[in-house]
């Protein structure tokens, strides 16, 4: 995740360069179900309103999260699915609030009701993320459900005037990303905290729709659009928060923003934005899957590292003895074509791996989403590449002459 408005602060506010943050163990993202009520274009589960056999227990969820809390993991975020459609959902809420982590409550916001909103509340829930990808007419083909939109933002409102830390999700596509700036202005309308914007990634629904993948003109418009409304905000001394996810180009694109509007402090934000150091899958970013599976986050569901329900996370997420996992690990990473001659590779981190594998079969080859030019990042084009024009259909290019 890409905190913008972190960086949009420290513009308005520099301070000195810190140690850097080293969290005790990574985030943990738990699709606790797979049974969902919505069938959306993106999904990357490919979840669907029936039961999925195999499904952790209780118990073994429980089990499962001592041996998290002994490993240092300081966040769970519940997902699905559909995370409200399981019976046990405030059982292990209320539980892993008790224990002390961080909890968030990922939803489509459609189950979000008057009749279970005083539940929610009650777990104390650090935060609910909702989903609208788009206004009312684009939502509802996204999601592919009729009234969906006003389901989902009647959730938001429930959450919001009952005290609850509530987030607007975005996935951009090239079907809405024109409505980013409605987004955002009905996120203000509804006096919502967080703004997350989620370029798409090729896995589950959304790889096989990833034709539909932002445009690099269109990306960029997207990202110049949130930075404005997130300077201005910063700039007032507001306290909302923008970010984005699953393109870690952001933070290098941010950059050439500063240099452009602020180059005096291009230096200092280079330096907080290495410290960052871009995509941390493997890391810092974990995901556990409905079966119990474990994954280096949730876009990599087709390839598991081992099961909770035979051997403790703390030992799978450890063990290098995985390529994958040795390759995310290292630092820095050895990933080729345009990511590997980037001159800002100690920002990105090589940006999201499972795109290059869904395209090419190599977790390590260049990232087809990257919107930067070659220019912009000091890619000389030698060696074979990856051609992607512009995020749809690939082909290998030859080496330049």
């Amino acid at each position: 995740m890409f905190r913008l408005s972190q960086y949009m602060h420290e513009i308005a506010d520099p301070k000195p360069l810190g140690p850097a943050r080293k969290p005790p163990g990574p985030v943990v993202i738990w699709n606790l179900i797979r049974r969902c009520n919505l069938l959306c274009k993106h999904c990357y589960s490919i979840s669907g309103d029936v039961d999925f056999p195999g499904e952790l227990s209780t118990q073994q969820v429980f089990d499962t999260m001592d041996d998290l809390k002994a490993f240092g993991v300081p966040v769970l975020i519940l997902s699905g699915g559909e995370p409200l459609l399981r019976k046990d959902i405030f059982d292990i809420s209320r539980r892993a609030k008790e224990m002390g982590f961080y909890v968030g409550l990922s939803s489509n916001g459609t189950l979000v009701t008057k009749h279970n909103i005083r539940q929610i509340a009650d777990v104390g829930y650090d935060y609910v993320g909702i989903s609208l990808d788009g206004m009312r007419a684009t939502h509802d083909v996204f999601r592919r459900r009729e009234g969906g939109f006003d389901e989902a933002l009647a959730g938001i409102r429930l959450c919001r005037d009952n005290g609850i830390k509530i987030g607007m999700r975005f996935t951009v596509t090239v079907d809405n990303a024109d409505e980013l700036p409605a987004m955002l202005d009905l996120a203000e309308q509804e006096r919502i905290d967080k703004f997350y914007l989620s370029h798409l990634v090729y896995a589950g629904r959304g790889n096989k729709n990833r034709g539909d993948d932002a445009r690099r003109d269109r990306t960029r418009w997207v990202m110049d659009t949130l930075m404005e409304r997130a300077w201005a905000d910063a700039k007032s001394g507001g306290n909302r928060e923008f970010v984005t996810g699953n393109n870690d180009a952001d933070g290098v694109y941010l950059l050439f923003w500063v240099r452009k509007n602020f180059p005096e402090l291009e230096d200092h934000i280079r330096a907080k934005l290495a410290q960052w150091g871009g995509n941390s899958s493997g890391v810092n970013i974990a995901n556990i899957d409905n079966l119990g599976e474990v994954h280096p986050d949730t876009f990599w569901w087709h390839y598991p590292l081992g099961n909770v329900k035979t051997r403790n996370f703390s030992e799978i997420w450890h063990d290098t003895s995985d390529p994958v996992m040795a390759g995310l690990k290292q630092r820095p990473r050895t990933v080729g074509g345009r990511c590997g001659e980037c001159s800002y590779f100690d920002v990105c981190g090589g940006n999201t791996r499972v795109r290059a594998f869904q395209l090419t079969g190599d977790p390590w080859a260049e990232d087809p989403a990257c919107y930067l030019t070659d220019d912009e990042i000091g890619a000389t084009g030698n060696g074979s590449r990856l051609e992607v024009t512009p995020f749809r259909g690939v082909r290998h290019a030859p080496a330049a002459e």
